[in-house]
């Protein structure tokens, strides 16, 4: 097995860019892209989870790269929660928050992973 270079072929990481995408193309139409509140907290929860996967990358520890990667996990958990006001406000639909919602489960699932390699 080679040694990963780049943050870029971690697979949270990717799993983590498709829920930003997924997250941005939800929040650009119709009542929600107008809730500059709600829109804008969604996003950056979705853009700081792979945000931290990629900071941690070059933490210089695994200890410290974990610590990245448990605040990305959290964020992943953030926008599990404003998807659900986002339901509430009827901006989306049970659907839409499946869809995401089950893409951030999957993301925190390989962050968990992740974390208990660098345990190892």
């Amino acid at each position: 097995m080679s040694k990963i270079q780049r943050f870029e072929e971690l697979n949270s990481w990717q799993k983590a860019r498709k829920l930003s995408n997924q997250v941005y193309d939800l929040t650009e139409k119709g009542d929600f892209a107008r809730d500059f509140e709600l829109r804008n907290q969604i996003r950056r929860a979705a853009g700081s989870v792979m945000h931290n996967i990629a900071e941690g990358f070059d933490a210089g520890s695994d200890a410290e790269f974990a610590r990245f990667l448990r605040i990305g996990r959290r964020s992943a958990s953030e926008v599990q929660s404003q998807l659900y006001l986002a339901l509430d406000r009827k901006y989306i639909k049970e659907n839409d928050l499946h869809d995401v919602y089950e893409l951030a489960t999957e993301t925190k699932k390989l962050i968990n992973g992740f974390i208990a390699y660098l345990k190892k």
